[in-house]
């Protein structure tokens, strides 16, 4: 009755030595690519990085069991790193060389549950807002459908990346 998983990441420190030296676009695209490595939470959790453009990041996961909450439906917080990934990495797309992010906070509001009879979904972020400190920005859970299944802002803090 057991099931398992076996996957594997490369090390974290090769892709977090890379942020800051190029723009944050140049970044997601050298990951989109595989030009650099995907972070351990994608392998973890099963999504990817699919597209990137100025102020635009798109994520997508194939739910699966390993994603359920004890009720049979794929736990909130599986939707919410997608919905934070992809406003998160939306800024992050429009930052300068020398400059990162990180999420202060996220709001989630849960529209439709998802099962591994969804099939594929898809967090798509974008930016709403961008200054010297802060960045508001979007995101959007949809199935292959196109029906809305949750919707997310974020902020996010704007900071200098110290040199390495």
């Amino acid at each position: 009755m057991g099931r398992s998983r076996t996957y594997e990441w490369e090390d974290p420190a090769v892709s977090a030595a890379a942020v800051g030296r190029s723009s944050g676009l140049e970044f997601l695209q050298e990951l989109v690519a595989g030009r650099l490595p995907v972070p351990p939470v994608g392998a973890t959790v099963g999504f990817s990085l699919e597209e990137v453009e100025q102020g635009r990041a798109v994520f997508s996961l194939v739910p699966g069991e390993e994603h359920y909450n004890p009720i049979g439906s794929v736990h909130g917080g599986i939707y919410a790193t997608l919905l934070d990934s992809a406003a998160g990495c939306a800024v992050q797309s429009t930052l300068p060389p020398g400059m990162g992010y990180t999420s202060l906070d996220i709001t989630v509001k849960f529209l439709r549950p998802i099962t591994v009879d969804t099939g594929k979904v898809r967090a798509v972020g974008s930016v709403l807002s961008s200054g010297r400190r802060t960045a508001l920005a979007e995101a959007d859970l949809y199935d292959e459908a196109d029906r809305l299944l949750a919707h997310a802002t974020s902020t996010c803090m704007l900071f200098a990346v110290p040199a390495a």
